[in-house]
């Protein structure tokens, strides 16, 4: 799976700003996966966690799931990982494969993508169970951000420990 990565304007107004960080960090996880097969974006941290490459990228998806399309559009819909509702359910990716968890994503980018797009402002407000309290688009998509930001660190220390590859 491939995304192109483009670094985020200086300047722009606050929605592309927003769109362009949220991007920057989604290309930025495929890269840290790029050139892998599924055993080493299967292979796990340490023990106790399970915590893996491919458990990240479907962590993500949940997120995206959520976040975008039960929160934002109010779909009713479950977790594609986990029947309870656990974000962290996704991180155990043992048997499962890159081609299904980054399918996964990659559709439900696209689909949060059209929904943000699809959204008149920003200032879009909705209820969001989860928290107990309404929420904007815009605390979404930075929500969002933060995520990612978090987790690449993750995927970077990841990535290091499956074939020395730094930086990116």
């Amino acid at each position: 799976m491939t995304m192109e990565r483009i670094g985020p304007p200086s300047v722009a107004g606050e929605r592309e700003m927003l769109r362009a960080f949220l991007d920057f960090h989604r290309a930025t996880l495929a890269l840290k996966c790029e050139g892998l097969g599924d055993e080493e974006l299967g292979r796990q941290s340490m023990p106790p966690s399970t915590l893996s490459l491919l458990g990240l990228v479907r962590h993500m998806a949940e997120v995206e799931r959520t976040w975008f399309r039960r929160v934002v559009n109010g779909e009713d819909i479950p977790l594609v990982w986990s029947e309870e509702g656990d974000f962290q359910a996704a991180y155990d990716a043992r048997g499962a494969t890159g081609p299904e968890a980054f399918d996964a994503w990659q559709a439900e980018v696209e689909r949060a993508r059209a929904i943000e797009a699809a959204a008149d402002s920003l200032d879009l407000v909705v209820h969001c169970e989860r928290w107990g309290e309404d929420v904007s688009l815009r605390l979404v998509m930075l929500h969002l951000i933060h995520e990612y930001a978090r987790h690449n660190g993750h995927a970077d220390f990841l990535r290091e420990a499956i074939d020395g590859t730094v930086g990116v």
